[in-house]
């Protein structure tokens, strides 16, 4: 049968959007109209039903603009008229951090002050701050690289629960009204250089996803998303990743597929058992990997680069260099954002570099690219897709948008008073960017009316 995580996706959401009707939602969600989860609800990137603006700046097409409490690079999930999304607010003095230590932790901002790890609600239709939940208040053991922050694991939701993963500093569920349910303590990483953490959490039915890859004991752990309890967990051997799982169906069966520096592998969903993995990626992983057309896409960039086409449909055991991959390129592949597959095309930027290259997913073969953008430069959020056209948005404001298509097309430039690590989200007509400062849902709006600046956020 191949894998088929469209398919899949959609089947899994439908059953979750009937959950989140019984919990009180009073009428049946479309998970194709919302952004559940990281990538969106088909895990590719792509908004299929998604209609955001083409253009726009501080002037133009805000439909609102909502300050932001503390720091996170988590991005924004939707369902309904609620938007969810993470944050880590400083509190108390700042007190005297120990030395760093590691040679590679130069850019690192050290761990000196306590923080409120939140989980924040947002009114979809206005901006306004619904309400925020306080889960834990700690100092972190570690720092995090100055780019980076303790909030940059974006939340999911099933459409009755949002989980909420801030790493070393827990998992946790809580209801839409931000009622906590349950939570899990991992333990802590210990990241290489002291980096941070940012793997997010995957769901597929009932089980929740954790891949824990850090400098001790590394493992994949699946938990009841209904209590917490875990369900497997099976050891890697994998130093420092910070790539996200994900579920495709193989064979008539869910695995997770988890890449990083050793090797992608994956793994039966039920049981945790190993069922193949393939060399090839480098050190370092960040960027998580996308699947469809029976393939499955991985790719990295640091001390070398590589993206490989894997095919998991029959495979068992060790595929490095065999038949199961499809096809690999060594060269112009993403280091942070994360691969976007849409209509059979597999776009990705090289590095963090506002170079973009786009591929036919099926065969490898180069369509256009690599490309240098106009207007973008270090770029950490991964592109997306809606209406047939492809978003892309950098750390100093910059966005371009392209067609969707075989060749490169750019169809606008846009700025704003921000600066976005954060990957957008896209739910109908709206496209939400989560600032270094602010939340933006940006969204066609009529001539003359003003945006909507909701209020600040309580410190």
């Amino acid at each position: 049968m191949g894998c088929r995580p469209r398919a899949l996706t959609a089947r899994i959401l439908l059953a979750c959007a009937l959950v989140g009707t019984l919990a009180g939602a009073g009428e049946i969600l479309d998970p194709l109209d919302q952004w559940p989860r990281w990538r969106g609800p088909l895990a590719t990137g792509e908004a299929p039903r998604g209609d955001p603006p083409l253009t726009w700046s501080e002037g133009q097409n805000v439909r609102w603009k909502t300050p932001l409490p503390g720091r996170g690079l988590s991005t924004p999930i939707v369902w309904g008229d609620r938007i969810f999304l993470t944050t880590a607010v400083p509190t108390g003095s700042a007190v005297t951090a120990p030395p760093e230590t590691d040679p590679g932790a130069h850019d690192n901002v050290p761990a000196d002050r306590r923080l409120r790890f939140q989980v924040l609600a947002l009114d979809r239709r206005d901006g306004s701050i619904l309400w925020e939940r306080t889960v834990r208040t700690a100092r972190p053991h570690e720092g995090a690289h100055a780019t980076g922050s303790w909030a940059s694991a974006s939340p999911l939701t099933d459409g009755e629960r949002v989980y909420a993963f801030f790493g070393s500093q827990g998992l946790y569920a809580l209801t839409l009204d931000g009622e906590p349910v349950w939570e899990v303590d991992l333990g802590d990483m210990q990241v290489l250089h002291g980096h941070g953490e940012g793997s997010s959490p995957a769901l597929h039915g009932d089980t929740l996803l954790v891949n824990w890859d850090h400098e001790g004991a590394s493992f994949v752990v699946a938990l009841d998303r209904r209590t917490g309890k875990e369900r497997w967990r099976a050891a890697r051997d994998e130093p420092t990743s910070w790539s996200t799982p994900l579920v495709v169906e193989v064979d008539g069966r869910p695995q997770v597929i988890i890449a990083a520096t050793r090797r992608v592998r994956g793994y039966d969903l039920a049981s945790g058992r190993l069922i193949w993995e393939c060399a090839g990626l480098y050190r370092n992983v960040v960027a998580s990997p996308v699947a469809g057309g029976g393939l499955v896409f991985a790719g990295n960039s640091y001390d070398g680069q590589a993206l490989l086409a894997i095919r998991p449909a029959g495979a068992r055991g060790d595929l490095t260099g065999g038949e199961a991959v499809a096809w690999r390129r060594d060269r112009d592949t993403p280091y942070v954002p994360s691969p976007l597959l849409q209509g059979g095309r597999l776009t990705f930027m090289k590095h963090l570099h506002g170079i973009v290259t786009t591929v036919e997913a099926a065969t490898g073969r180069t369509l256009y690219g690599p490309a240098r953008l106009e207007g973008l430069r270090d770029v950490f959020a991964s592109p997306v897709a809606a209406g047939g056209r492809i978003y892309i948005v950098d750390r100093r404001g910059g966005a371009v948008v392209l067609a969707a298509g075989d060749r490169l097309e750019v169809l606008a430039q846009n700025r704003l008073d921000d600066g976005f690590s954060a990957s957008p989200a896209v739910a109908g007509r709206d496209l939400l960017l989560r600032g270094e400062r602010a939340l933006y849902c940006l969204a066609e709006r009529r001539p003359g009316a003003a945006p909507a600046v909701a209020p600040a956020a309580s410190p």
